[in-house]
Parts: C-alpha cells; structure tokens; sequence
C-alpha cells in the first residue's frame, strides 16, 4: 500500500476571509469587544447549554456578526479539510457541465462557500460551472449567504457560477416536497449537511429514524458517483447521535462508507455509553479567529468534528483489510510505552508498544494520531490464567505504516 501524505488542513483564501469581513462589519452594531462576547455566548449555548439552542439564533444581527466571524471560518475549514478528503477527481466533470452541489442546512451558506473558495483555489476554470442550491429555515441566514457569494464573486474577479436558495423548514415540510423543487439542478454530485442534523428532529417519537429518514431522501438525489457529507460538532451526544444515524443507514442498505468508518458493521463506539468518535484535525487559524481566542480565552489550534462521507457506488478511502486501522484516539504516553485506540472491522481495540521494542520496522508508530490510517503486520495478544489480553501490542520486530495521515 502506497504512503500518503495527506494536507495538514485547509487554509481558507484572503479573498474569502476579508468577504466575511466585510458583511460580519455590515451586521455589527457594536465594537469588537462586543462581538467577541458575544462568541463566548454563543460558544456556551452550542456546547453546554445546548438545551436553549433554537433555529433561527441567526436572525439576530449581533449573533450573526459574530457567527460570521468567528464560527463561520472554523466551519468552512472543515468542511475544505473533508474536500480534499473526497475521491480524486470528483470535481473533474464533463466541460461545460454543471457541478452541482446541494447545502442543506445552509445557514449563511457554510457549505456553498466552503464549495466556492475550494474550485477558487484548486480549479478557478470550472468555478463558473458551479450550481449550488443552499436550503434553510432561515431568510436572513440565505440573505447572508447571497451577500456573502457576491462579495466573494466580485472580490475574486471570477464568475463563480450561480448560488440559488431556497427557504425550508426542514422539519415541517415534506422532504419529497422540497426537493423535487430542486429537480432542475439534481442529481447532486455533491450534498452537504452541515451542523445541522442535531438540531432537527428534537422532539419527534424516534430523532434517528427521522434524520435517516431525512438522509435517504438526500441519497435520493445524489447522482451514483456523488458524495454525501454530514459534519456535526464532535459532542459526545451528537457525535453519538451520528453513530445511530450511521448504523440505521448501513442497516437499511442504503449507501456505503467511504469514510472514515473502514467497515459496514454496527458502529463499536455506541457499545460504552461513554465513547464516542470523532475528528481532531491540525489548523492554522486566521488573524481574526486568534484575535477573538485571545479576548475570550479560546484556543481553536484544532478543528473538532464528528462526520461521514456517503457513497452509492461503493468507494472507500483505502483498501479494507483485516490489518489496516483507523486510529480513533490520541497517542497516550504511558510508563514506558505508549498505546492507542484504533477501529476496524474487528472492532474497537487498545494496541501499544513497549519503548524497549521499538525499532526501524515500526518507528512509524510514533507518528499514530487521530484519524491516521495505520497497516500493522501483527499484533500479538498474550494470554495470561487462560485469557487472552484485551490489550494488542506490536513486537520489536512487527511491520508498521501509516497508509494515510489525516
């Protein structure tokens, strides 16, 4: 298996950062300090008091400001980090053919934007190709999204094709109703679902089946080679929440995983009800997101997600094999060796290795971080009174690569 390095993390274009800055100044009725309080605020409610989280938070012109300021560029990046993650090629259409991506959920048009600045930045001659169909509860949100695609448009001196949008209530309305409104422009070769599936549903009988319910139909209008990207916060509740979404879908047949799941089993995170999945991916934050860490006592030197990449036709990332891993935890430092978790087809599972055994053959053990995917030759498990230890570890002599870095 061939070693790839994959990038480090997204790094969102001058042009698009200084389009949000202009249209969060346009929403900003106060000073900065304001703005960055009102960061802490909304931090608050999206992490520890979610129970006030209600739709609409964006129609207010302080919380819009700072969203746009600060939450929008960290959910941009993510979602760029997940692009790049995507099959090669996916983007590389027929010439002349509409690329067309569908952003549910859309907010301030997260992922149209997201969309956007990414064909700016790796394909600027197909940007004028792009259709993107941004959907929310929200009219002010789609009227900051359409503000925010033409300052970006004219700032970048591209033709950056056509942004649509389209206000849903996406818990009250028919999903075959709004979509087929979308007819035109589907199948999608892309369909982004972006924070937004834990906030649907709260009080429906049965949330996952509802928000599966939700994802089939999106599935429904994914052309067979598309991509379906869902990120959600890396909570532990809605991470969790994303797992039974998962498995419903796997149950159900109704797509495959490219990723980061290496396996169509029941998803192995749900068997502790304190476990749960997700991304820690290295970023360099703009200017402006450290100005606002430094008032309000953030650190935002990484993006924390959970997601999944669905697929119809049946691509994976990798391979799937019995001796590849995703590594599903940190690195842990130990008395005298180290140890991670890592997940596969067989499960979730604790692997180590003593510091006396290291070696040349698996020195790449060293650079395990969360969301690596990681080959291991052998693990060995000792048995001890007739059991076998839960606990995997790599021999001195035990091949070890790192077949893809997140």
């Amino acid at each position: 298996m061939a070693f790839n390095q994959h990038q480090s993390g997204a790094r969102l274009s001058p042009i698009l950062l200084a389009a949000i800055e202009q249209v969060a100044s346009s929403l900003a009725r106060s000073g900065r300090r304001h703005i960055a309080e009102t960061v802490a605020d909304l931090s608050r409610i999206f992490t520890k008091d979610r129970a006030s989280l209600k739709g609409g938070y964006l129609d207010h012109p302080s919380h819009a400001a700072a969203y746009l300021a600060y939450f929008l560029p960290v959910n941009l990046s993510k979602i760029q980090i997940l692009l790049d993650e995507m099959p090669q090629g996916w983007s590389e259409q027929e010439a002349d053919r509409p690329i067309r991506i569908l952003d549910v959920g859309s907010g301030p048009g997260v992922g149209a934007l997201a969309v956007c600045d990414w064909f700016h930045q790796h394909c600027p001659e197909r940007s004028k190709d792009l259709t993107v169909v941004a959907v929310d509860g929200s009219a002010e949100a789609l009227q900051q999204a359409s503000h925010l695609w033409e300052v970006y448009g004219r700032e970048s001196g591209d033709n950056v094709g056509r942004l649509i949008t389209q206000e849903v209530d996406l818990e009250r309305s028919s999903n075959e109703a709004w979509l087929s409104q979308g007819e035109p422009h589907s199948p999608y070769d892309l369909i982004i679902a972006a924070n937004c599936l834990n906030e649907l549903y709260l009080k429906s009988a049965d949330p996952v089946q509802a928000r599966a319910g939700l994802v089939t139909q999106l599935l429904a209008s994914l052309a067979p080679t598309g991509t379906l990207m869902i990120v959600e916060p890396a909570l532990r509740d809605t991470s969790r929440a994303l797992h039974q979404v998962r498995d419903r879908l796997i149950q159900e047949k109704r797509c495959t995983i490219y990723s980061p799941c290496l396996h169509e089993h029941s998803c192995p995170a749900l068997v502790n009800p304190f476990d749960w999945c997700h991304e820690e991916r290295g970023w360099d934050p703009p200017s402006g997101i450290q100005q606002i860490d430094d008032e309000v006592g953030f650190i935002k030197d990484a993006l924390k997600f959970s997601y999944l990449l669905l697929r119809k036709d049946g691509r994976t990332i990798v391979e799937r094999r019995a001796d590849v891993y995703r590594v599903v935890s940190e690195l842990r430092d130990m008395k005298g060796e180290k140890r991670a978790w890592l997940c596969n087809e067989q499960g979730r599972q604790e692997v180590g290795r003593q510091d006396r055994l290291a070696s040349s053959l698996n020195d790449a053990f060293d650079q395990w971080h969360r969301g690596a995917i990681v080959q291991i030759e052998r693990v060995v498990r000792k048995e001890r009174k007739g059991k076998v230890s839960a606990l995997g570890r790599i021999e001195q002599d035990g091949a070890v690569q790192i077949i893809r870095l997140a």
